[in-house]
Order: structure tokens, then C-alpha cells, then sequence
């Protein structure tokens, strides 16, 4: 009897133990690396987000599926998925692409808010993206990454920056 019972408990406690391993990571570093247009339909504008992913940790991270969310001024600008698959070496970096759509009618209302009632651009523009690696069993790897940009003023066209 005693058996039957500490076999399945020191299955649960190996288990929570190896769970528990996974939560001393450094978050992932992710970064914008490139956009690229994509078609969209209607009232919709469709881009290719290509995510730098790095990881500063002793082991490998796998995924199985993509999320992410970009705000603008604390505001939804744009959400996407994947289904891509792979893994990211120990202490190296990789691509990964993720489809996005943007509302038009999003933008419109966002583009509102961020002149607002002045009518003019602020000095900078406040940009979140939030997402997520899912992995297997316990091993999805949560990211945000925030910066501001520069809008281009009239007088200086060149001073877009990140």
C-alpha cells in the first residue's frame, strides 16, 4: 500500500521540482528587426513583424506558437499569431516572423488620441509590445519590450528615431 502511494507522490514532487527550475530564467530580450507589408482585406492593414528573440540563459528555450500584441500611447494598435515552431540556442538569438493586422478604423480613433486637441504630434510616441512563446507543458516564455519614438517634425524630417 505504501507503495502505490509514494511512487505517484515522488512523481509530483520530481515534476513540481523540474517546474519549478524553469522559473530562475532571465526574461528574453526581444527587439523589432524588420516590417514588411502584407495584403490585407478591407478596412484592414496586414504586416510581416520580424522579432529579434534573444536568450540569456543556460538553455535552450523551444517553442510551438507565437503571440503578440503592439500598443501605441498605451493603446492597441496591433495584434498577431503565428504557429511558427523552433527554439532559440542557450546564450544565442534567432528571427522569428509574426503575422499582424492592424484595424484602420483602430488607427483612426489611436491617431485621435495621440494628436488629441491641440492637433499636434507629441515629442514622443510611447510604443509597447507584449507577447508570448508557448512551449511545452510549462514552458511558455512571456516578453514585453517598451521604447518611445520620435515623430518627424516639419522643420526635420530626419529626425525620426528609436
Amino acid at each position: 500500500m505504501r507503495r502505490t502511494v509514494f511512487a505517484p507522490l515522488s512523481f509530483l514532487l520530481v515534476l513540481g521540482l523540474t517546474a519549478c527550475a524553469g522559473f530562475d530564467r532571465d526574461p528574453v530580450q526581444v527587439t523589432v528587426a524588420g516590417i514588411d507589408n502584407l495584403p490585407g482585406e478591407g478596412l484592414e492593414w496586414r504586416m510581416n513583424v520580424k522579432l529579434r528573440v534573444q536568450n540569456p540563459n543556460d538553455s535552450e528555450i523551444t517553442y510551438s506558437g507565437v503571440f503578440l500584441k503592439m500598443d501605441v500611447q498605451d493603446r492597441t494598435f496591433a495584434t498577431g499569431v503565428s504557429n511558427e515552431s523552433g527554439s532559440i540556442p542557450r546564450y544565442g538569438e534567432t528571427v522569428i516572423a509574426v503575422p499582424m493586422t492592424v484595424s484602420l478604423l483602430r488607427v483612426a480613433i489611436n491617431a485621435l488620441g495621440i494628436i488629441g486637441a491641440g492637433g499636434n504630434l507629441p515629442d514622443t510616441i510611447k510604443y509597447r509590445l507584449e507577447g508570448k512563446l508557448d512551449g511545452p507543458m510549462f514552458g511558455t516564455t512571456r516578453f514585453t519590450s517598451d521604447g518611445e519614438l520620435t515623430p518627424p517634425s516639419p522643420g526635420n524630417p530626419s529626425r525620426a528615431a528609436m
